[in-house]
């Protein structure tokens, strides 16, 4: 009788809902700074005076991931969320508002003096930069 009643409480404790993470696009932290590292990105891309530091890009890709991992999250929940095209866009679309709102074009000229200015003001998105010219 008690190991029946053992394996009942074991078995409901199994039954119990676990409690899911929120999508990482609700974590603030994780995503400021992928937008941080996306529009860094963006800037060497579109502006060729600008150029990324690599190493340092990469050493905080890592800590977010491991970060995002030490708030419960798997690889492979990562892994989706860094690759999801809806996810680029609306970082993207972001961007966009931000740039507009702060009086700049999304053109080469913007780009290079958003660049310019994140560098200049060693914000987390200039710390990711350099200028290469």
């Amino acid at each position: 009788m008690r190991k029946t009643m053992m394996m009942a409480v074991f078995m409901m404790g199994l039954a119990a809902p676990v409690a899911a993470n929120p999508p990482l696009r609700d974590v603030q932290q994780i995503d400021d700074a992928l937008y941080t590292v996306g529009l860094a990105n963006e800037i060497r891309r579109k502006c060729p005076d600008i150029s990324a530091r690599f190493f340092k890009a990469i050493s905080y890709l890592r800590a977010l991931e491991d970060q995002a991992r030490e708030l419960g999250y798997s690889e492979a929940e990562i892994k989706a969320h860094l690759e999801s095209d809806t996810e680029k866009k609306r970082l993207r679309a972001r961007a966009a508002d931000e740039m507009k709102a702060a009086g700049y074009k999304q053109n080469k000229q913007g780009y290079c003096a958003l660049g310019r200015a994140e560098i200049a003001q060693k914000s987390e998105i200039g710390a990711l930069l350099r200028v290469s010219r």
